[in-house]
């Protein structure tokens, strides 16, 4: 009886294009993502680190998020990338890889120590 003329048609499911969906070709350059832009530098010299980083020594902090701070060492780590665990003077502790430390050679503090 559904064949009759007054049969209704069922309607085509029409279904959203996906998300991941690309139309068209490749990406022109000006489309492309921002990340795709970005240059990335490695720092091979990391690798040989530094040969005079004691426990104990006073150090600056030349490279990263920390770079300007003055800290201690407190332990040396090898491996890959060698690097140290220092101590702030707000005694906070943190990693730092070895190319990044500067021995600090003389504190104002120091000169100032001797007079009594």
């Amino acid at each position: 009886s559904s064949t009759g003329p007054l049969a209704m048609r069922r309607r085509k499911v029409v279904y959203p294009p996906p998300k991941t969906a690309t139309k068209g070709g490749a990406a022109s350059p000006d489309t492309r993502s921002p990340a795709a832009s970005r240059v990335v530098s490695i720092d091979l010299g990391a690798i040989r680190g530094r040969a005079d980083l004691r426990p104990g020594m006073r150090v600056q902090i030349t490279g990263g998020t920390y770079a300007g701070e003055t800290a201690t060492v407190e332990s040396v780590a090898g491996g890959v990338i060698p690097a140290a665990v220092v101590r702030n003077e707000a005694g906070l502790a943190r990693r730092v890889r070895a190319i990044d430390l500067a021995p600090v050679t003389g504190r104002a503090d120091d000169s100032t120590s001797g007079a009594g």
